[in-house]
């Protein structure tokens, strides 16, 4: 009995432990249970996801961009991605033949093509962002696998996305790139890469036992959501003639390190274009623009290319009009203007005594006027039109280094403008940036020297002035639709502040536009239209390897004087040719972009008599008509008639009918055959000339000219031609002839 008990204690303690045993297993199950489907659960389902699906991203149309009237300046081209399902191949023929022709038509390398053939999925891209030249090529491999071993299913083209720029290498340092990624990398196309990009879509596709994907009937599509277009208040048409007159000047003037151009759009702040030569090519970014750089830099060694190549990009990516600083030079005298009035230290009766030079404190050097002879007692009026670093020393000596800070502050320089591009560079002012200026500092910054400021800067608070004061807000992006056209941002023009009264700017603008006419900036007048503007020439202090110095010339105005609709800066850096001045370099760019910028946008011109004496006019048809009639129409038509050949009818002239040609000039009337392929004539040099003497010139070859920058007395010195001398032309040809005021002004005006 004795044994009976104590087997029933072990048994009973068996049970025990048992029990504890099973309580301890089923806890730790529940436990590890716990932790794999609660604590770990996300990961673990994702990761099973992942083994038995697929996930394949689609790419988002991204959006166009487009200039102010809808012209397409960007978009996204349909392009191609070729995917192959290599594991419908049954034979290691059907690969290679596959591997092939793939390789053929995609320029590949055939063993990369026959290794993706091995792999055991329905989905491997080949290669991406494939032209419509390859596809058809593709498809029509795809449709001969079909038939040749019952594969056509083997070969999918999805449509992908490629960007492309039209207009190549147009407004490219405001526009910008993508990368092979798609991104943006420059100008709008970085700036507003979020709002371009979309959401791009996703294909999934399942797997099965062994891993191997499914057939394309088991995916699940989602598409892309396309991204949205952007329009820009770029005109097309204004950027083409911005960007047409600064090649011109660069080539004129031999200028070494680039050019801008900025017109803003005066009550309001947009910009209607902003040209950066030389740009780039937008479809080739990465190719080196300017092929004197590129011949230097391939006579560097091997290890030093790569860091010149880098910096050469990176330089010709850079927009010089917002990422660029200056010093501006006497365009800054117009700031010292409105200081000067509001604070009342100009008046009506003010003059100002020069005597070719001016120490601006005791014990400091003299700094001289550009007129060492000195310009004399003048008017604010005449100050500005002489330019002269004297009077605006005293101006701002008189209105003193605080206000001075405080006006500075106002009229926008010591903050960025906020424009809507990337790069966008702080001024950089004297001392610590708190303002503090030194007796000299105030003398020399007066007249715009020893300071910098952005060219987006310096358009911006001038347009202030022609705006009676009220600082704007610039910007480039108009709107911002989605895909289907709906308005999803606006932008309206922002008001920063009140700088000056409307009262200075008159004062201002009075003699600005005195100034254009007569004085320093004459050369940037327009005929038919009240300009009001102001040269600059500043130094660099960088010097070239000759020892002499680099200087910016630039030109700064408005127009219609009397009600402001455009601001130009044109601003031309290190001119090496024969003046570096702003009045000769920048001036005639402005002029020349202003004759053709304001018409188009249907600013009324008012013209003088002596200028109605000098304009051109338009020839009618005479083609059809008797001689003796034509001769008659085209003598009442104020043109002189010539006569070539001995038939009694007109069958062609020159110019044609529609033709813009001078008061007096020539028509010449064909009447038979023989005459037209006789009559060709060499085109004379007619630079160095005055308007008069062009004129005469070219009459005496059956020629007419057409007179491009004289001022409204006909004044001027002729310096470039539309078709060269030497060229052969048929009589009456009209030809461009290019005119810079012939003064002091264009050889020496700060």
């Amino acid at each position: 009995m004795a044994n009976i008990g104590s087997n029933r204690t072990v048994i009973s303690r068996s049970k025990k432990w048992l029990v504890v045993l099973l309580l301890v297993g089923f806890g730790l199950a529940i436990g590890r249970l716990f932790y794999f489907s609660i604590i770990k659960g996300d990961e673990l389902q994702q990761k099973a996801y992942s083994l038995q699906l697929r996930d394949t991203t689609i790419s988002a149309k991204r959006g166009s961009i487009y200039d102010t009237n809808g012209k397409t300046l960007a978009q996204s081209a349909t392009v191609w991605q070729v995917v192959l399902a290599p594991a419908y191949f049954k034979t290691d023929e059907q690969r290679t033949y596959v591997a092939q022709r793939l390789a053929e038509i995609l320029d590949l390398d055939q063993n990369d093509v026959y290794e993706k053939t091995k792999e055991k999925t329905y989905y491997s891209v080949v290669k991406r962002k494939v032209e419509t030249v390859e596809k058809d090529k593709v498809l029509k491999l795809s449709q001969e696998l079909a038939k040749k071993y019952n594969l056509g299913n083997v070969i999918e083209l999805i449509e992908d996305y490629k960007r492309y720029y039209p207009y190549g290498d147009f407004a490219s340092t405001i526009i910008g790139f993508t990368g092979m990624d798609g991104v943006g990398r420059e100008g709008i196309e970085y700036q507003y890469d979020t709002q371009l990009t979309g959401t791009p879509g996703r294909v999934i596709t399942a797997k099965d036992v062994h891993g191997t994907e499914m057939p394309y009937k088991y995916e699940q599509k989602i598409d892309a959501q396309d991204g949205n277009n952007i329009t820009l208040t770029i005109d097309e048409t204004i950027q083409h003639i911005m960007e047409k007159y600064l090649q011109q000047g660069i080539k004129q003037h031999k200028v070494q390190d680039r050019a801008v151009a900025i017109m803003m759009e005066v009550k309001t702040g947009a910009i209607l274009g902003m040209a950066v030569e030389g740009g780039y090519d937008l479809n080739d970014p990465f190719t080196i623009a300017d092929s004197n750089t590129q011949k230097e830099i391939d006579k560097l060694p091997n290890s030093e290319k790569e860091a010149a190549e880098v910096e050469a990009l990176q330089k010709q990516w850079r927009n010089k009009a917002v990422a660029d600083t200056y010093y501006p030079g006497s365009v800054f005298k117009v700031i010292t203007s409105c200081m000067g009035w509001s604070e009342g230290v100009i008046t009506d009766s003010s003059t100002y005594t020069c005597t070719g030079s001016y120490v601006p404190f005791e014990g400091a050097s003299a700094i001289h006027c550009h007129n060492t002879a000195g310009h004399g007692t003048q008017t604010y009026k005449q100050a500005l039109s002489n330019s002269c670093n004297p009077a605006f020393m005293m101006i701002g000596q008189a209105v003193g280094a605080e206000k001075f800070w405080e006006y500075y502050q106002a009229f926008g320089f010591s903050e960025k403008t906020g424009i809507d591009l990337p790069g966008e560079q702080s001024d950089i002012f004297f001392g610590d940036g708190s303002g503090k200026m030194q007796p000299m500092d105030l003398a020399v910054a007066s007249f715009g020297q020893n300071f910098a400021i952005t060219p987006i800067q310096m358009v911006t608070a001038i347009s202030s002035v022609g705006n009676g004061g009220k600082l704007m807000q610039p910007y480039i992006v108009k709107e911002i639709t989605d895909s289907d056209g709906n308005v999803v941002e606006s932008k309206t023009p922002i008001v920063k502040r009140q700088v000056v009264s409307e009262e200075v700017t008159k004062k201002v603008i009075d003699a600005m536009e005195e100034n254009a006419t007569t004085g320093s900036a004459k050369n940037g007048y327009v005929a038919g239209y009240k300009v009001a503007g102001k040269t600059g020439t500043s130094e660099k202090k960088i010097y070239h390897n000759d020892g002499s110095q680099e200087y910016i010339a630039s030109f700064c105005g408005f127009a219609p004087a009397d009600d402001p609709q455009v601001c130009l800066l044109v601003y031309l850096d290190d001119p090496v040719g024969d003046s570096y001045y702003g009045s000769a370099v920048a001036a005639p760019v402005f002029a020349n972009i202003m004759s053709e910028v304001l018409p188009y946008l249907n600013v009324e011109a008012e013209y003088t008599e002596e200028e109605i004496a000098q304009m051109d006019t338009t020839a009618e048809n005479y083609v059809g008509k008797s001689v003796s009639e034509a001769e008659n129409l085209v003598s009442s038509g104020g043109f002189t008639p010539v006569v070539m050949g001995s038939g009694d009818t007109v069958i062609s002239q020159v110019p044609t009918a529609q033709s813009r040609l001078p008061q007096q000039g020539t028509v010449v009337l064909y009447t038979d055959e023989e005459s037209m392929s006789d009559d060709v004539v060499e085109v004379p040099d007619l630079t160095n000339m005055t308007v008069a003497q062009a004129n005469s010139t070219a009459a005496m070859y059956n020629l007419n000219i057409s007179v491009v920058g004289s001022n409204a007395d006909g004044e001027g010195i002729s310096y470039s031609q539309g078709i060269k001398a030497g060229s052969k032309v048929k009589s009456g040809t009209v030809i461009s002839v290019n005119f810079e005021q012939d003064s002091n002004y264009g050889n020496g005006v700060m």
